[in-house]
């Protein structure tokens, strides 16, 4: 939640030019990743190493919160890799790492970083929230989760007073708009298997936007989907009930988006922001 104590709007930046149209449309935060460590690695330029000032300069002149994204599946040789990221983003004064992996959780608890769990860790109620406010005060939640189920569970933060290292209290953050994986919390093997590409390392290859064709093994029968994307969910879209999502407590909502134009990142952003707004005004 922001100081104007309206829901805080994230938006992807794939790049520079996407992130600057995400700030000059009205995003309050920004998420983004760094080299090869993170969920859109291959579908976004990335950020380097040597970018994190500028990053850091262009978003805290407009007030504007930054997030590293470091949410992929680690392993034994990523490990220097990812403690040379922290490093230079808390020297950077970047706000926050967004983590699914635990050694990146405690790497990032080590040096004093604020986390934010990810949607890959698959937040499903109360009591996960319970045991990763130990670590983190915000938390997306699986993004399988009904309206009813995000209220009960921000509903349950306050009543019991479920507070993260901050000592505030846990924040709860959802997808609001945007692409939306079929496979549950993202974790997906598609790509893994057809092209040794795994999805959970930030490869994906996006085999469930691709047309396909149904064979009948006993005949040969074959049909031809008449569907674009037939194993894709249409994209996720809140901004008719944003009001609601607002009712029921959410802190933060985050738009998907880091492989996408600018264009689309400054239109998206600017809806939203007059939505949040015109929500907080009563217009």
């Amino acid at each position: 939640m922001t100081r104007s104590g309206k829901i805080e709007l994230m938006s992807p930046a794939g790049d520079f030019t996407s992130m600057q149209a995400a700030i000059d449309n009205g995003a309050d935060s920004i998420y983004f990743g760094v080299e090869q460590l993170n969920m859109r690695a291959r579908a976004s330029m990335n950020f380097t190493l040597d970018d994190l000032p500028e990053i850091y300069r262009r978003c805290s002149e407009k007030g504007v919160r930054t997030y590293l994204t470091l949410n992929t599946i680690i392993y034994d040789h990523d490990l220097s890799l990812i403690k040379m990221l922290l490093d230079k983003s808390k020297a950077a004064n970047l706000t926050a790492v967004i983590a699914m992996d635990q050694a990146v959780i405690s790497y990032a608890r080590q040096i004093g970083m604020e986390v934010h769990i990810s949607t890959q860790i698959n937040i499903t109620n109360i009591e996960t929230v319970k045991f990763y406010a130990l670590f983190a005060a915000t938390m997306v939640m699986s993004r399988e989760l009904s309206m009813s189920q995000i209220k009960k569970i921000c509903d349950q933060i306050v009543k019991e007073q479920v507070k993260g290292p901050s000592g505030n209290l846990v924040e709860v953050e959802i997808f609001g708009h945007g692409a939306l994986c079929m496979a549950v919390s993202g974790k997906c093997y598609l790509s893994l298997h057809s092209a040794n590409s795994s999805a959970n390392r930030g490869a994906c290859k996006q085999n469930c936007r691709k047309k396909y064709t149904v064979i009948d093994q006993e005949t040969g029968f074959e049909i031809e989907l008449d569907n674009e994307y037939m194993m894709s969910p249409k994209d996720l879209c809140t901004i008719s009930f944003l009001d609601q999502i607002i009712d029921a407590g959410v802190s933060v909502l985050k738009i998907e988006g880091r492989g996408r134009a600018p264009e689309y990142v400054a239109t998206v952003t600017k809806c939203y922001r007059e939505a949040i707004d015109s929500i907080a005004d009563g217009t």
